[in-house]
């Protein structure tokens, strides 16, 4: 079977007299009942390393002595077919990838990326961008009604305050081209990191919007506040912390896009939302889908 490896934030750990446990990311222990399979095995299988290597680091003061934990330095003595049908078990449960290159290659047809909105954002989204390999480039709204010049890959729109309904229209007809949208707004003490639209059908800022308003029972506020006019018109300046977090989360995205990576989590990028509180720092996901056309309104006779 294909070689797979632990995902991102799962690890195995041996504990003593009690075989092997499983450390989800969510920082929840399984145990893990190998059966015949030798547990050296199936860490060097899901680790990388080889089995002998895991009982070579130093004593930490605080561990239990290792001569209580299990003999991971054997030679295995199960067959792959034991140790396949465990790593088969972690694949299903979502705990295993494929294992990629240290530093994913971006797609060289998607690293041109047009940024839109406040340097606040845009400075250090740019950053992280030219880190992982796009060519990230400023740009003003008004250049969206022409990309034909430049045709870039990508246009992100990051905006410090609430989006107008009609401010986005231009953007939500880029997938249409074959050109790739994302954006984030703020609302007060909170900002939103809308789902990435890469493709016809994906999810555009209008159906955001109409979903939102859908589930409250305060639609009617919640669209004047998004068009104004409020107080205060200026919200306080995003504090370095918020806007680094917003720009990493959206730089995520995109390097996830750009590489052909993987998604992370219950919630595929395409049908996530994000809603950063900024106070805290704290980032929640919520699932949205596209609105389908509806036929519209016939005109009244007469």
């Amino acid at each position: 079977m294909p070689h797979r490896q632990l995902a991102p934030g799962v690890e195995l750990v041996a504990v003593p007299g009690r075989g092997l446990a499983v450390r989800t990311p969510d920082g929840e222990f399984l145990r893990v009942e190998t059966g015949g399979a030798d547990p050296g095995a199936l860490l060097a299988r899901l680790g990388g390393a080889a089995a002998g290597d895991v009982s070579d680091a130093p004593d930490s003061p605080g561990v239990p002595d290792a001569s209580d934990a299990p003999d991971l330095t054997g030679v295995p003595d199960a067959s792959d077919a034991e140790i396949d049908r465990i790593v088969e078990a972690f694949a299903d449960a979502g705990y295993t990838v494929e294992p990629s290159p240290s530093d994913a290659v971006w797609h060289p047809g998607r690293r041109d990326i047009l940024l839109l909105g406040d340097p606040v954002l845009t400075d250090p989204l740019a950053r992280h961008l030219h880190l992982a390999g796009a060519r990230p480039r400023p740009g003003r709204p008004e250049h969206l009604k022409d990309l034909d010049g430049q045709r870039p890959a990508a246009v992100v729109w990051c905006a410090t305050g609430p989006a107008p309904a009609r401010l986005w229209e231009a953007g939500d007809r880029l997938p249409e081209r074959g050109i790739a949208w994302l954006r984030c707004h703020r609302e007060g003490g909170q900002a939103y990191v809308e789902p990435l639209a890469a493709r016809p059908g994906d999810v555009t800022s209008s159906h955001v919007r109409a979903r939102r308003l859908a589930v409250t029972p305060a639609h009617r506020e919640l669209a004047a506040y998004w068009n104004g006019p409020r107080t205060p018109a200026e919200p306080a300046p995003l504090t370095a912390p918020q806007a680094g977090l917003l720009a990493a989360l959206l730089a995520d995205d995109l390097t996830r896009w750009g590489t052909g990576g993987p998604d992370f989590g219950g919630l595929p990028a395409r049908r996530r939302l994000r809603r950063v509180d900024l106070r805290t720092l704290t980032v929640t996901e919520h699932p949205v889908l596209p609105v389908p056309d509806v036929t519209p309104m016939p005109e009244a006779a007469g």
